[in-house]
């Protein structure tokens, strides 16, 4: 049985601190990007938590709206800290089983609970470098 390895290609963005990039997130990003979400093995819950709950997201897609300038930033947060993961975990479900499991300085809480806010995704990114640097498991 083979492993996936690698998370599916997120559509490029531009280059973090562009103008362009800027732009971007202030126009919003149409809601079929949840897509990739979905694609790397995040539940609909999870989608629903981190960035923008299923009813909204029902409304806008009716209308043909796109996210939000703070649904787009939740949004690229999360692909962020996915990324890394990835990387540093190498196989999807490893990673997705660890941000799934519980988190060690919160009782009750999971890391992935963590990356609704950019304060709990940078707290999951410095645990993430922490594994890589092989002082946190």
């Amino acid at each position: 049985m083979a492993t996936e390895t690698a998370l599916p290609a997120v559509p490029a963005f531009p280059a973090n601190g562009s103008a362009e990039l800027i732009r971007t997130v202030e126009e919003g990003l149409p809601t079929d990007c949840l897509n990739t979400l979905r694609e790397w093995g995040l539940t609909f819950t999870e989608v629903g938590e981190l960035v923008i709950p299923p009813r909204t997201l029902k409304h806008r897609k009716a209308k043909g709206e796109r996210l939000t300038t703070e649904e787009t930033e939740r949004f690229l947060r999360v692909v962020r800290v996915l990324e890394l993961g990835e990387r540093v975990f190498g196989v999807r479900e490893r990673f997705l089983s660890w941000l799934r499991g519980p988190d060690l300085r919160i009782p009750d809480r999971t890391s992935m609970s963590l990356l609704g806010t950019e304060a709990g995704a940078q707290a999951v990114t410095e645990q993430i470098w922490a594994v890589a640097e092989g002082v946190y498991q």
